[in-house]
């Protein structure tokens, strides 16, 4: 089953009278269940695209159908809507906030969900890391932190998981426990969309889509 399509694509910014074409023309079809990596160098696209299949941005042209739901076009409430349902987000940089633990960084969504249940207790056993629930993010290792950030992602129980360089700031111990925590996710049927230059971490997918100059050069 197709759980996302993307037909034509394509995203455009304004820098001053120039008009610079992000994305181009980006046709993919995404499979539920599908691990799929996107790869590129800096300024190939891919963190555009990974925006826009988030409904983080909406496109210039082109089609998106989420779950048969085309999605390109809607305002900002709806994308919020979408976004709630629909999708979880794990970034380079973490995004926990400091002042709360580990347990209330997971949490954290369910502020804007109010009609979801926590399961924080088991996505911090999913990650491994109970015995860090009432520590703050300073308290814990940077890979650590970021399986806090996949647990919060998971919260709200997503239909895919959109990872932007999710091991970019990690050493390759770290690195490769992250990844085996997307694998595991994947084998219970997640769908999840990594964004990377590195294709150490690209050989995890079973698929990779190469992006260079805004375009998709390879599916």
């Amino acid at each position: 089953m197709s759980l996302i399509v993307t037909s034509k694509l394509g995203k455009n910014y304004r820098r001053g009278s120039e008009t610079v074409h992000a994305l181009e023309d980006a046709s993919l079809t995404i499979k539920a269940g599908e691990l799929l990596a996107l790869v590129g160098p800096s300024g190939s696209g891919k963190t555009t695209f990974m925006n826009l299949l988030g409904c983080l941005d909406t496109p210039s042209s082109g089609s998106y159908l989420l779950n048969g739901q085309e999605v390109a076009g809607r305002k900002e409430s709806e994308l919020v809507k979408i976004r709630q349902q629909n999708i979880g987000f794990v970034f380079q940089q973490f995004f926990l906030l400091p002042t709360l633990t580990v347990q209330e960084n997971v949490e954290l969504p369910l502020l804007f969900n109010p009609s979801g249940k926590s399961r924080a207790n088991e996505l911090l056993e999913l990650v491994g890391l109970t015995h860090r629930r009432h520590h703050l993010p300073k308290e814990l290792s940077g890979g650590e932190m970021q399986r806090v950030a996949v647990a919060r992602a998971l919260i709200n129980r997503p239909k895919i998981l959109l990872a932007d360089e999710p091991t970019g700031n990690l050493d390759s111990k770290n690195s490769e426990k992250v990844m085996a925590l997307f694998n595991d996710l994947h084998k219970q049927g997640l769908t999840i969309v990594l964004v990377t230059h590195n294709m150490e971490i690209a050989k995890h997918s079973q698929r990779v889509v190469r992006l260079a100059d805004g375009r998709i050069i390879e599916s």
